[in-house]
């Protein structure tokens, strides 16, 4: 019963995504282009994988750095023009990730599962935004199980809508646990191609054996189909040599990866921020021109959550005090690695 549900919501939650976008794009599957129509230079170029290198259309390599979202289920409130459109102007960000919860995990409860017609009325309001504001998003399946049929269910709510606009990522499996390779690839066989109906250039990011890390594995028997990533998470405090070189392994053997979380503290998500393995992770991701996404937009008691719980949600009203210490090391970051690679868009 549950599932025929959520399939209607879905249904339902396109019909009103006019009343669900914060930005003002149009509403309609064209929402990319008119946006893009807009800018007199847009940043944003339809992207393409090669090699191990993330490409636009011109052919130039392209480094994207920016700030995820938190899990869409208690964290919604940040999903909203004002908040995108800060870490654009404000942290000089160049893209986000649109965190949608597939399912409870620990404290996150009102996933897709739950309410699926929030799910994407709040992916939609992060994509819309994001193009209104001349940027890429990741549109993220936050799962760490294997979620096959609501993952279809829900790229094909997305993509029937933003067709191919070039500001869109998929990645579709956040973190498999402790999942074997094989399984993941049988996963990614069944969702690419619901994406790539209505999404035929779409770059899609594929996750990785135990929280994004095995991606050495990965690269043993890649997913056969083009313009993927392959994700690799690590957070600063536990994560270091070693899980660099499992990187290293893999960009040697040719698999094109993606930072799309990562944080400076331990991989709870708390205790102290590791500065010198942060900057570490930093010039490997420098030298080797990876794209990363940090770890989070959200108001939780911990020291991955960037912000302050008394914030606004509309980051257009944050000052710095409602940054956490995490926060302004990455607005640092994402500041001058995009100002290092863009700068003209700063």
């Amino acid at each position: 019963m549950r599932t025929s549900i959520a399939f209607f919501l879905l249904s339902a939650a396109i019909a009103t995504s006019g009343l669900c976008s914060c930005s003002g794009a149009s509403s309609t599957s064209s929402a990319g282009q008119d946006a893009s129509a807009d800018s007199v230079e847009a940043f944003v170029s339809p992207l393409h994988v090669s090699g191990t290198a993330l490409l636009n259309a011109a052919g130039d390599t392209v480094v994207l750095t920016g700030p995820s979202l938190g899990w869409h289920s208690n964290w919604g409130r940040f999903y909203n023009a004002g908040t995108i459109k800060t870490l654009k102007e404000k942290w000089g960000a160049n893209i986000t990730r649109a965190a949608i919860g597939a399912h409870a995990s620990g404290d996150c409860v009102n996933s897709f599962e739950a309410d699926s017609a929030n799910a994407v009325n709040l992916a939609m309001a992060a994509i819309d935004a994001a193009i209104a504001n001349d940027m890429y998003i990741i549109c993220d399946w936050h799962s760490h199980n294997n979620t096959l049929e609501n993952a279809k269910k829900f790229f094909t709510v997305i993509t029937e809508k933003y067709g191919d606009t070039p500001n869109i990522l998929y990645e579709i499996w956040n973190e498999p646990l402790e999942i074997q390779w094989q399984e993941i690839k049988d996963y990614a066989s069944e969702v690419i191609p619901v994406i790539r109906k209505n999404a035929p250039g779409a770059v899609v990011i594929v996750g990785t054996p135990k929280w994004d890390q095995d991606v050495d594995i990965a690269a043993e028997s890649p997913v056969e189909a083009d313009n993927l990533l392959y994700s690799l998470h690590y957070y600063a405090g536990t994560h270091k040599d070693w899980n660099r070189e499992k990187a290293d392994k893999a960009l040697a053997a040719g698999l094109p990866l993606i930072v799309s979380e990562c944080g400076s503290m331990d991989h709870t998500g708390d205790g102290p921020i590791d500065y010198e393995s942060w900057k570490a992770w930093m010039d490997w991701a420098d030298a080797n021109k990876v794209s990363v996404l940090m770890w989070d937009i959200a108001d939780k008691d911990e020291t991955c959550s960037m912000i302050q719980s008394t914030a606004s949600s509309d980051g257009s009203e944050w000052t710095e005090d409602y940054l956490k210490e995490w926060a302004k090391l990455a607005r640092k970051t994402i500041s001058e690695r995009n100002a290092k690679h863009y700068p003209a868009q700063l």
